[in-house]
């Protein structure tokens, strides 16, 4: 199982990145899908998740109206599309698989290694 994430940065507040999750070795549209940052010194946050389908999506309350998740199951890839960025936006980002979309990293079968994104004032 392999879940690469790929797509983060340094940016400064008020902009945008657009990180992608490119996953292998389970069956990739029977799993929900999620994103979780951990900034410096603080816990593993549940960000956005998006079930199988993409039919249906949750957000992390401060992300709502800036962060849209996204899937593409032909491709095997989801997505988090981050709009107007905030310093305290800045962590290191990490994709997971699990059977359902729940905002509980350990509801999560797998992860990837993480992207750092970078947010300056």
């Amino acid at each position: 199982v392999q879940l690469q994430a790929s797509g983060g940065g340094a940016v400064q507040a008020g902009g945008s990145l657009k990180l992608s999750c490119a996953a292998s070795g389970f069956p990739f549209d029977d799993y929900g899908m999620g994103w979780f940052r951990q900034a410096p010194g603080r816990e593993r946050e549940f960000v956005a998740a998006i079930t199988w389908s993409g039919g249906s999506t949750y957000y992390e309350e401060s992300v709502k109206g800036r962060f849209t998740i996204s899937r593409d199951n032909a491709k095997n890839t989801v997505y988090l599309q981050m709009n107007r960025l905030k310093p305290e936006d800045t962590a290191v980002y990490f994709c997971a698989a699990g059977r359902l979309a729940l905002p509980r990293a350990d509801e999560y079968d797998y992860w990837g290694q993480g992207t750092l994104v970078t947010v300056s004032s």
